[in-house]
Order: C-alpha cells, then structure tokens, then sequence
C-alpha cells in the first residue's frame, strides 16, 4: 500500500509554519515518528513545532534529548498555534486518542493531514497518508524523507529506529519483515546505535516499574486451555509501587511469552475510573475487530479501547467478547 509522497510534497510546498502532533501516553513511535518527521521537515526549510497532549513518559525522555516537545497547557496554549498552516497528525486517525489536542485539531484553520499505520481510523477532517502494511509510522516517515531526498542524520535516524524497534518488540514480531531490516539497516548506516537505544528503553527501570510489574504478573490468569491470559493494574498498584502509568508499556508482551498463550488481554484502571484495555493476538482473532466493539482500534495483532465502569463490569463484558472470539 504506497503512500503517494508527492501529494505529501506538494501540501508542505504551500505552507511554511508547521504542526507535529500525536496520540495521548505517547509511546516510541509516535515521539520517534514526530522528531523523525521534525528534522525531515526542518531540512527542508519549513518552521516545526511539535505539541502533544500528554507529556512525554520519562522513561522515553532519552529520545528527545532537545527537550524539544511541548505539552498543551503547560507552556503551550491552543491560541499559540494559531499561526500554523499545517497540522500533521502522526501515528493515529482516532479523535479519543488525540486527547486535549482534539480540540485543537477540531478548530485550526491549518490545513490538516493524517500520516499512520494503523487500520482503525475516525474522519479527522485531514488527507490521510497511511500504509497499514508498514510496522510503524516511523518507517513511513523513513520513506518520506528518503522521496524527499533528505540527507539521514543521526538526530533522525534515532528516534525512527526506536519507533521501528518498539512497534515491532525490537524486530521480533511478525510485522517485522525484510522491508523493515532494511529500513533498520539505513538507519543504522546513519548514525542509530541499536545497543544505546536498547539500553535506553530496556535497562533503565526504576525499582517501582520492576515491582509494578511483579503484581501484574500475579495478577495473571489464564483460561482455555492456557490459550487466553489476561491480568490487571489498579490505582492501589500504582500508589503502592510508586509507579507511573507509563510503566505498564509493554508488559502485555510477557503475557504472550507464556507457552501456549494466543491472546492477550490487560486492563489497566485509569484515574477517570475507566479502564484501558490492550489485546494482543497471535493467532487468527483480529484485536482491531475485537476493540472496535468497545470504541477502540488498533491493528489485527494489537488494539486497544477505553472503558468506562467498574472493574467487574468491564472485565466481564471484555473477556465474554474475547471468548466468543476464540471459540
């Protein structure tokens, strides 16, 4: 699925000011994908900026060492933005997960485009680029810098490496194709040291993320035969491990290493009461479908959706559905 770059092209050569933005609990693909797209559009003489509306978790700050992502409502307000011409919208199409950038997204007089990988997606009022076969929005914003002809620095090719490596469990889930090792490989040849990203993301947890994750872990449970896991974090896991939300980030992918698990499930209690639930599959369940159900999206091996209600409520009607699914 070829995304048509000199459409891309030719929506920047009309406009100057421009705005980077992405989906709330920001993850490595969507930060890589933003400071990727930065320096790309940066070396081509155009005036960036990228707001989200969630901070950046602080066991991801490695990836912007410029500090050069702002936070809506810190610093930033929604009339600071009226000056940009181009809104680009990275690494989702779905207006929950925009969060308080929604509302800016809703009301710019900025010309609006939507570059993701992913295959659920609301009308956002922009021009979609997307390429739902691609790993990660990073390696689109590879694609687009090559077609540019923008020389890789390491300041962009690390942050496209995290994105890449992250979205596909560091190139060992499927997704992670011939195309992507390619990719990876020119980053690498650019300046990207896999050995200090990895370090970055996987050998700097704090005392309570470890622990955090030792309740979630006792918290499994497993039906069908051990073909179903699923586990849960509530509020009391947090305030007793001093953990931070961002610290259940990819502790799904343990529950797939048990042998014999073919989907995932995890709720995770959020301070608004409801719960946000991640699915991973792998076998023939289609998490996009399945989360589509609750008001969610995401791909056919990962999804996920916001719920309201109680623990009980939420985790009965989840795993009723995903049952069905798997029988």
């Amino acid at each position: 699925m070829s995304i048509p770059w000199h459409e891309f092209k030719a929506l920047l050569a009309k406009r100057q000011r421009v705005l980077l933005t992405s989906h709330v609990r920001p993850d490595c693909d969507a930060l890589g994908s933003e400071l990727g797209m930065a320096g790309v559009l940066e070396a081509l003489g155009k005036q960036v900026r990228i707001v989200n509306g969630q901070a950046t978790p602080p066991n991801l700050a490695f990836i912007d060492p410029g500090r050069r992502i702002e936070v809506l409502g810190e610093v930033v307000t929604a009339k600071d933005l009226d000056d940009r011409e181009l809104l680009i919208i990275l690494d989702t199409s779905a207006w929950a997960q925009l969060g308080p950038m929604g509302e800016v997204v809703r009301g710019t007089a900025a010309f609006k485009a939507v570059v993701d990988h992913h295959v659920s997606q609301d009308e956002l009022g922009a021009e979609p680029f997307k390429d739902t076969s691609s790993e990660s929005t990073g390696r689109l914003v590879l694609e687009f810098a090559k077609y540019a002809q923008v020389p890789l620095t390491p300041a962009i090719a690390t942050p496209l490496f995290a994105a890449m490596a992250t979205d596909t469990g560091w190139f060992r889930f499927r997704s992670a194709g011939s195309v992507a090792y390619r990719a990876a490989a020119e980053l690498i040849d650019a300046g990207a040291d896999p050995a200090v990203i990895f370090s970055e993301l996987y050998e700097q947890d704090t005392l309570a993320r470890v622990r955090l994750r030792g309740l979630i872990l006792c918290n499994v449970r497993n039906e069908l035969e051990g073909r179903l896991a699923h586990t849960c974090v509530r509020l009391a896991d947090f305030q007793e491990t001093g953990a931070l939300p961002s610290d259940t980030e990819d502790v799904i992918n343990m529950l797939l290493a048990i042998r014999g698990t073919e989907v995932a499930v995890i709720f995770v209690e959020q301070q608004s009461g409801a719960f946000k639930i991640s699915f991973r599959s792998r076998c023939s369940l289609d998490c996009n479908q399945l989360a589509a159900r609750f008001g969610g999206g995401g791909h056919k091996a990962a999804a996920g959706a916001m719920i309201a209600g109680t623990y009980a409520d939420v985790a009965a009607k989840v795993l009723d559905a995903v049952r069905g699914a798997m029988t």
